[in-house]
């Protein structure tokens, strides 16, 4: 009698399958979000497309940055404060300097954020997320990524003057 592979060596090769695929997939979305944001703006011009859920760049402020984030099937634009492991404090602080601000930034942004001061963790997050579409949805990756630039761009003018003003 010849057996053939056990239905959890089936499953794990398909669960295998599937990360690489996702990774594949999003690799090639960074890329044509990377390519179409230099043409716009420089804020992400230095790096390199990732096969992760996010990709990011220095606010030019140590320990904060601007990153793009994508799931399966919506996206969002964020400012990420982790100074590091012995900086929940410093992170907070920060973040709640930036809410002081939060109606000023919102103004100039044209919309609102949400503010997860996330108190529970090190880090902090103020996003904007996009629900056109994600990773999965191929077919509107134009609309996403134009999107997702068109408000990283006004994202970063409203909250860059406030970041210069920072008390740390």
């Amino acid at each position: 009698m010849i057996v053939g592979p056990s239905e959890d060596t089936i499953q794990a090769g398909n669960v295998k399958k599937d990360i690489a695929e996702r990774y594949n997939i999003r690799h090639r979305f960074w890329t044509e979000l990377l390519k179409k944001a230099k043409q716009k703006t420089q804020l992400h011009a230095n790096i390199s497309p990732g096969q992760h859920s996010w990709i990011g760049a220095s606010s030019g402020r140590s320990g904060i940055a601007f990153n793009y984030s994508i799931r399966q099937h919506d996206t969002q634009i964020e400012l990420y404060i982790d100074r590091g492991t012995d900086s929940q404090e410093e992170n907070k602080n920060i973040f709640d300097q930036l809410y002081s601000n939060k109606d000023v930034i919102e103004k100039n942004f044209g919309d609102t954020l949400l503010w997860d001061r996330l108190d529970m963790k090190r880090a902090s997050r103020i996003s904007k997320q996009i629900l056109i579409g994600g990773y999965r949805d191929e077919a509107r990756w134009d609309e996403i990524i134009d999107a997702m630039v068109n408000n990283m761009i006004n994202f970063a003018k409203a909250i860059k003057p406030h970041l210069k003003d920072l008390k740390l």
